[in-house]
């Protein structure tokens, strides 16, 4: 029943590189009671998201999260996710990503006034809180604020119900508690979707609302629904991830530190608009890195829906598939001493990113790479570079941050910095 399950809560990627280093590109384990093939390294993860795509349906997150995130786009496979997708991207849009830029400052520089300074400040759960709030901003329009404790909770409830061992909703389990989260999140987005239909707000909701596609496809109720839990999620459990690896990242290493702060110094106090985001090169290079180490979502799942074989390794009908960016981020055949921090790997002229395409994909690849990554990425951006404005952080010499990996990666210890005002 529990097969590797419990290794991989325990040791995370570490096991799939183990494993990566034994087996090659394609190996079998055992988890949630079922056989599962690993597919890990640059080429096999290419052949099994664009050259044998046509093998893999999404049916992989389904055995895991459909029943906390039922119909969100990334469970939808082949022609219907193809529809969904590009009547989402009109939410995407650079206009409209510029719009929601705009609207992300405002909120950090109400909240970072509040955070408490001094040795041991746990930043996971104030970065966490963070993102939920530019969450209910940019995606709700602010509505439903003062729900958002319990909006929280039910979120953490349904992403860590997906890796709960006990796959029924049984008293006590954190499948039921998932299975509870999951309708307060319906209920929640019930009771707002009215004024969102009705209205003609530069939010994402109302965007999901009135988004079609030129032939006049638009979502139902229940998509728009269905759609916002999961981005919702996606969008400030994976922005929070990301942006509390890169501050332990550069607590650790302040010469980076010192380095990205001056380029957000150099912007001066106006709220930085998208071109002024992006313009961010050594913060940018920072995230990359960050994000290799540690990867927001460290696997991607899939069922195969006809006899394949990736790499030469056949795997039937009717697989459970797990592969494994957070292994290809350290395979030593294109990463230089893979374990240093060392953001200078993603710039000229070394790139080390480009020797292959499927080296590097903290948002996934092929049909199903991340609709939301620009506005994931300039989320990231627009916080960092208000903390660093505002704050300098440091840790004990000897710290190592451990993470727990019981569903995405989180600091065991909520990362306790030291945090001080400028």
């Amino acid at each position: 029943m529990v097969g590797h399950t419990l290794d991989y809560i325990r040791f995370g990627s570490d096991l799939g590189r183990e494993r990566y280093e034994r087996f090659g590109s394609v190996s079998w384990m055992g988890a949630f009671g079922t056989k599962m093939a690993v597919i890990a390294g640059p080429q096999a993860t290419q052949e099994a998201l664009t050259t044998n795509a046509k093998a893999f349906s999404q049916d992989g997150w389904a055995f895991l999260i459909d029943a906390f995130f039922h119909r969100g786009l990334m469970l939808m496979s082949f022609d219907e996710h193809l529809m969904h997708r590009r009547i989402m991207q009109e939410a995407f849009t650079r206009p409209r990503l510029a719009g929601y830029v705009t609207q992300v400052t405002p909120c950090v520089r109400a909240t970072l006034p509040t955070w408490p300074t001094g040795p041991s400040v746990r930043m996971y759960p104030l970065l966490k809180n963070l993102t939920l709030d530019i969450a209910t901003d940019v995606f709700m329009g602010g509505r439903g604020k003062d729900s958002s404790d319990a909006i929280n909770q039910a979120f953490v409830a349904t992403v860590r119900a997906a890796s709960s061992l006990v796959r029924a909703p049984l008293p006590g389990t954190r499948y039921r508690a998932g299975i509870r989260g999951r309708r307060v999140l319906e209920e929640y987005f019930a009771r707002h979707l009215p004024a969102a239909r009705a209205g003609n707000s530069n939010d994402l909701f109302a965007a999901l609302c009135h988004a079609s596609t030129e032939d006049g496809q638009r979502f139902s109720d229940s998509d728009v629904i269905n759609h916002m839990i999961f981005l919702m999620m996606a969008a400030h459990d994976t922005s929070t991830i990301t942006t509390t690896a890169v501050t332990y990242y550069l607590a650790k290493h302040p010469e980076w530190q010192d380095r990205v702060r001056a380029e957000s110094d150099a912007l001066g106090d106006r709220s930085p608009e998208i071109d002024d985001l992006e313009a961010l090169r050594s913060l940018d290079l920072v995230i990359k890195e960050s994000m290799r180490l540690v990867a927001p979502v460290p696997l991607v799942m899939r069922k195969t829906v006809q006899d394949t074989a990736i790499d030469g390794h056949y795997i039937p009908r009717d697989t459970l598939v797990a592969i494994t960016p957070a292994v290809n981020h350290f395979v030593r055949e294109v990463w230089h001493n893979p374990d240093r921090f060392d953001p200078l790997r993603f710039d000229d002229p070394r790139r080390e990113d480009q020797a292959h395409r499927f080296a590097w994909l903290p948002f996934g690849g092929g049909a199903h790479k991340c609709i939301g990554m620009h506005f994931g990425t300039l989320e990231v951006k627009a916080i960092l570079h208000q903390m660093l404005r505002t704050f300098t952080f440091g840790l004990d010499t000897d710290y190592r941050i451990r993470w727990d990996n019981t569903s995405l990666p989180i600091p065991v210890d909520g990362l306790p910095i030291t945090l001080r005002r400028r």
